[in-house]
């Protein structure tokens, strides 16, 4: 039996933001955590411990251990990211990258997950602003004889920089169904609202940062409330 009976392979409540701006030679242990309910109030919980390095000024790739439970069910992952950036940093009005990700489940007959997508940031006076077109597909074992299809998602995160130890702004998170033909609207999985940010240094080299939001479901498909965090330490 798999974990996630739904066709939809998008919508984990640990879902975070991925950035196009790498630092050459950064290291970063990475922990996240999200939890939502859906409409019948089964809890679902994700945790993630993950471990990355920039070799390059333009490559970071990163591994995580990751933890999923929805009710009773609960599944282990281990999860491959690599990022790229594609303009050098400050040159340009915007920087643009590209992010790639692969799932791998540890228990037998669950399939794999492929995520690929362009990223884009740009910067307004003290506003940062951040935009994200995701597409994922299901592929390897098929249990539950679903149809396979690649699905399009987006992420979007304004943030205003106030001071480095605290930042404000607004994450959303959005699935829309099969990339070239959307569900409607009621079956739409679109998630927003408020955030914190912030960096803490805690050495010449060394620094921990944070991220934090609620997300309000603004479609019917959408849990009403998604609760995620991210705290990042660098070295």
């Amino acid at each position: 039996m798999t974990l996630l009976a739904s066709a939809h392979v998008f919508a984990g409540p640990a879902d975070y933001m991925y950035l196009p701006v790498i630092t050459k030679g950064e290291r970063e242990i990475d922990f996240k955590y999200g939890t939502s309910k859906n409409e019948e109030g089964v809890r679902k919980s994700v945790s993630k411990l993950g471990l990355g390095y920039a070799p390059t000024d333009y490559w970071f790739t990163e591994v995580y251990a990751t933890r999923e439970k929805e009710g009773e069910a609960g599944l282990t992952i281990a999860e491959w990211e690599n990022k790229f950036q594609f303009t050098e940093t400050g040159k340009y009005p915007f920087e643009i990258g590209m992010i790639t990700e692969i799932e791998v489940p540890l228990q037998k007959h669950n399939p794999y997950e492929l995520k690929i997508g362009p990223l884009f940031q740009t910067e307004v006076n003290r506003l940062q602003l951040n935009g994200n077109f995701l597409f994922e597909r299901k592929f390897g074992p098929n249990p539950e004889n679903e149809k396979y299809v690649t699905e399009l998602g987006y992420q979007f995160q304004t943030k205003y920089r106030y001071r480095k130890e605290f930042e404000f702004g607004v994450q959303g998170f959005g699935e829309v169904g099969e990339w070239n033909s959307w569900d409607n609207h009621r079956n739409q999985n679109h998630r927003w609202g408020p955030a914190v940010f912030g960096k803490l240094n805690v050495g010449s080299a060394q620094k921990f940062k944070y991220n934090a939001a609620i997300l309000y479901g603004l479609s019917d498909a959408a849990p009403d409330h998604t609760y995620r965090m991210q705290l990042e330490y660098e070295f």
